[in-house]
């Protein structure tokens, strides 16, 4: 088991070092596309903003709390672009081009290869930013987490990050049957913006759909209610754990299951 975790580090740190030096081969681009990143996340706090002009609260939530809670979205979200997006989002050219076929034969894991391909390092930053506005709005609601909120709050998010990886690779995983699904992979990138959002606005139906089956309501409502000290109870922080396990076992079978029907590009 250590020689195998110890040959995987290896691989993904050789995978890093070609990262960063694709990445700063075009500087420009990595600038920019930082820039596009934070313009959409200083637009998301500006209307806000604009909305709390009007009212006091979103059902429960206050203006300072809905700040915190798009902050630990956009950190979920920056996370989870950093590691897997941009690697998901090719799984349907790589079946296409049958540049797949390669990677099959490589002696290491498919999955791990397909899923840590490539890393975004403009998601570190643009997850530096969502943390400067988290730190910023426990300030302006004279919170003060604890120790144990500061301890447990990584794992939560870790959490919601594979909840996110999970999903996407169960749709990423379509291509092997429609070959080119970027529109339905795409599309759950508009889901993110449902975890924005608090879950007191939900009711009936769509609360369930979006808490058990696409669990958009867990990923950044859970962890904002830790560090708010608004956990009444273990058991959303278990739903939180029990659902990144069941999303994470589940993508693997559909990821097995798609392997086994691909015919690969020349066939």
């Amino acid at each position: 088991m250590f020689k195998t975790l110890q040959r995987y580090g290896g691989i993904y740190a050789a995978l890093w070092r070609n990262s960063v030096i694709r990445e700063m081969g075009f500087k420009s681009n990595f600038i920019l596309w930082i820039f596009v990143e934070m313009l959409w996340f200083v637009m998301q706090i500006g209307f806000i903003a604009v909305i709390y002009q009007h009212t006091d609260r979103i059902a429960t939530w206050t203006k300072w709390e809905v700040v915190l809670l798009v902050g630990i979205s956009h950190l979920v979200q920056q996370l989870f672009t950093a590691f897997f997006f941009t690697n998901l989002t090719q799984l349907s050219d790589l079946i296409r081009t049958g540049k797949l076929d390669f990677m099959l034969l490589l002696p290491v894991n498919s999955r791990f290869l397909v899923s840590f391909r490539q890393v975004d390092l403009g998601g570190f930053v643009n997850a530096a930013s969502a943390f400067a506005v988290i730190l910023y709005s426990i300030r302006q609601l004279h919170v003060v987490p604890g120790l144990v909120q500061w301890f447990t709050f990584p794992i939560f998010a870790i959490a919601a990050v594979v909840i996110h990886y999970s999903l996407m690779l169960i749709l990423a995983s379509t291509s092997f049957f429609t070959v080119r699904a970027q529109g339905i992979v795409w599309g759950y990138y508009n889901l993110f913006n449902i975890s924005r959002l608090p879950d007191a606005v939900f009711r009936g139906f769509f609360k369930v759909f979006f808490t058990f089956a696409i669990p958009m309501l867990l990923v950044a409502n859970v962890p904002a209610k830790l560090l708010l000290q608004r956990l009444s109870s273990p058991r959303e922080a278990f739903f939180l754990f029990i659902m990144a396990a069941g999303c994470l076992v589940l993508s693997e079978f559909v990821w097995r299951y798609s392997l086994k029907h691909y015919t690969s590009a020349s066939s």
